[in-house]
């Protein structure tokens, strides 16, 4: 088992759920002055080096207008953290494959191998036409396609001719580093499946019920088949864990009573409106409503009311939900990545918390990283296979 945390690059919050994602056409940031806290150096790096210090082996950090740059900011994170690896969330179509894997090859290098990349394909128009693409959803997986056949093929240090329907790369060459970036890659459509199965490290979903993922698992082992690859299986879920289920709960309780009803409309609004499937499967779990919230075991979907993406929350004592994690691990989840308001805070909580029951039940070894990549010339013999 391996365990991630979370950045909040456009901000962070004891009381607003939506803090973390973008919710509506105005999005969601802590501005200067606010008495929130501003994504600033100083504190996503307090995280950073927090969660390295309780045990995480790394933490995403997303992409969306309201946020800071991803691969700029853990960059310089890099250098006042360790060991700890940075999922970088980055949106494919937005830069050439070239120059995407010549950035991915000086970070490992600058790093010291301590880059992942969390490919987001986009899953609404409105947000994508932000950054001047206007390709529809499925193209958008086309493309997506494409670029990670591009990079991967350049990552053999060979020269790399390509000619599909989006890219024309001719002549192309990188000097790759020793350690693969692992993709990562999440979507509960056809396509984003059809995607990850070819070219993804880890196949991510968001935190449904089990029964869910289970059955989301299982398609994607079956359409893996014919290409003969194994993927590994991530988690996105954010977390409340106390010393017992009642104050954990009380804290999901105050977090809910602290919701504006416009702001759940109109977030609701912006959620029925996206294209994404796992987006549509995140709202379906709640409806809007706040009163049937706990959508299976210590599972609460009360985050999807204002938050887009990852909605539902791990609620309980640390047992709990330790007790939780270990079921969605055998059903064949490895990597959880997790999150919680306000980060700094809830990552000790975590971290002091449910780690040590993880440990003890001896699901997570103590004081173990993930694993560090493949080296260069297996994953090219893997991903060839």
């Amino acid at each position: 088992m391996i365990l991630h945390w979370f950045l909040p690059t456009n901000g962070d919050s004891r009381t607003d759920l939506s803090l973390g994602n973008a919710v509506g056409a105005a999005g969601s940031r802590v501005v200067e002055g606010s008495t929130e806290r501003a994504p600033d150096i100083g504190y996503i790096g307090q995280i950073a080096r927090s969660a390295e210090q309780l045990g995480f082996t790394g933490a995403l950090t997303p992409t969306s207008s309201w946020c800071e740059d991803a691969w700029v900011m853990t960059a310089a994170l890099t250098q006042v953290s360790e060991r700890f690896k940075y999922l970088v969330a980055f949106r494919p179509g937005l830069m050439s494959p070239t120059l995407a894997a010549h950035m991915a090859a000086t970070y490992q290098r600058v790093s010291g191998g301590r880059l992942l990349l969390n490919i987001v394909t986009g899953g609404d128009d409105v947000e994508q036409q932000r950054f001047g693409d206007h390709l529809g959803k499925h193209d958008r997986y086309q493309r997506c396609a494409e670029f990670l056949h591009v990079v991967r093929e350049l990552w053999t240090g060979q020269p790399v001719d390509f000619r599909g329907e989006c890219y024309d790369i001719r002549g192309a060459q990188i000097v790759p580093a020793p350690v693969w970036p692992d993709i990562y890659l999440g979507g509960s459509s056809a396509d984003a499946i059809d995607v990850a199965t070819r070219y993804a490290d880890v196949y991510l979903t968001w935190g449904e019920p089990p029964a869910a993922v289970a059955e989301k698992l299982d398609s994607v082992r079956e359409r893996a088949k014919p290409t003969g690859r194994e993927l590994r299986f991530g988690i996105r879920l954010h977390v409340i864990t106390r010393d017992t289920s009642a104050e954990a709960w009380a804290e999901a309780q105050r977090l809910l009573d602290g919701l504006d009803p416009a702001a759940i409309e109109r977030a609701q609004a912006v959620q029925r409106a996206s294209q994404s499937e796992g987006q549509r499967r995140m709202v379906a779990l709640h409806g809007g409503r706040k009163d049937a919230l706990e959508v299976s075991p210590n599972l609460w979907a009360g985050v999807g009311l204002v938050r887009g993406g990852a909605g539902t929350a791990l609620v309980g004592s640390h047992e709990e939900v330790a007790d939780r994690m270990a079921e969605y691990h055998a059903l064949g989840i490895d990597e959880f990545i997790l999150s919680g308001y306000p980060h700094l805070e809830e990552a000790y909580r975590v971290g002091e918390g449910v780690i040590p029951v993880l440990q003890r039940r001896g699901l997570l070894p103590d004081g173990a990283d993930g694993p560090d990549g493949a080296a260069l010339t297996e994953t090219t013999k893997t991903w060839r296979q």
